[in-house]
């Protein structure tokens, strides 16, 4: 079962949480994740914008940076909010994002314990979760997995971001089609416009990635930076695919690179 906790609320719009900073007395070293080539101890991460999307190619620290949001917020590792413990990994080899997190700090205007970590390998059994927590409560469950896996995903979306709060998502898209892309894409839109919850996202999906108004970062060896959709890899990469499949697959077989 959750634990029960109170929300505060507030009448502010989003962001409420601003800004990400290395602790003064944070002790760096050559491991994962503290070698990571963004972090450092002039680290900074400005959060200006109700939704806030992270790209970079996969070993550039985009999860165990949204990872370590999530320990900070009280959210757990394996997916939840607050006071919820779907999975047990206390066992668990990678505690990467627990680690970042112990040498950063957050500040919020206003705090909101509110809130969610989505991540996609680990939805099934926060679903399950979710169920058997609302029966022990003698409460009507959810039910996210008695429909297909993306249209799970989006019910989940639909009901949960609906509410005041900070969400954070990795990788939404992995068992969402393009249409149900669109369908997450129409629901960031609106909370950018409104203020009524946080988000920040990681992603490899160029159209979760064209949120009208969200501040869209790249994550690379140089570091964090503003990007726009067209700039990124991954719309040039599926433009180029778009333009000439035939050609673009061609070329794709006798790339060494």
């Amino acid at each position: 079962m959750p634990t029960s906790r109170r929300s505060r609320g507030t009448r502010l719009p989003s962001p409420y949480l601003k800004r990400l900073f290395m602790r003064e007395d944070a002790v760096l070293d050559e491991q994962y994740p503290f070698n990571l080539p963004w972090l450092g101890k002039d680290f900074v991460l400005e959060l200006s914008t109700p939704v806030t999307i992270l790209v970079g190619e996969n070993g550039a620290g985009k999860s165990t940076l949204i990872e370590a949001v999530a320990a900070i917020c009280g959210f757990d590792e394996a997916g939840g909010g607050n006071g919820y413990r779907p999975v047990d990994h206390s066992r668990a080899v990678d505690r990467s994002g627990a680690s970042l997190a112990s040498v950063l700090r957050a500040s919020w205007l206003p705090k909101v314990t509110a809130g969610w970590f989505f991540r996609a390998e680990s939805f099934f059994s926060v679903a399950r979760y979710l169920d058997e927590a609302a029966r022990d409560a003698n409460a009507a469950p959810p039910d996210f997995l008695s429909f297909s896996h993306g249209e799970g995903f989006i019910r989940f979306f639909e009901e949960r971001l609906s509410r005041q709060g900070l969400y954070l998502l990795d990788e939404p898209e992995s068992a969402l089609s393009p249409k149900r892309q669109i369908e997450l894409l129409r629901l960031l839109h609106s909370i950018q416009i409104s203020g009524g919850a946080q988000i920040i996202m990681a992603t490899h999906s160029p159209i979760l990635m064209a949120v009208p108004g969200a501040r869209l970062l790249e994550i690379g060896h140089r570091g964090l930076a503003d990007t726009e959709l067209r700039q990124t890899e991954h719309f040039k990469l599926y433009r180029d695919f778009t333009e000439d499949p035939a050609d673009f697959v061609r070329q794709a077989m006798h790339d060494d690179r």
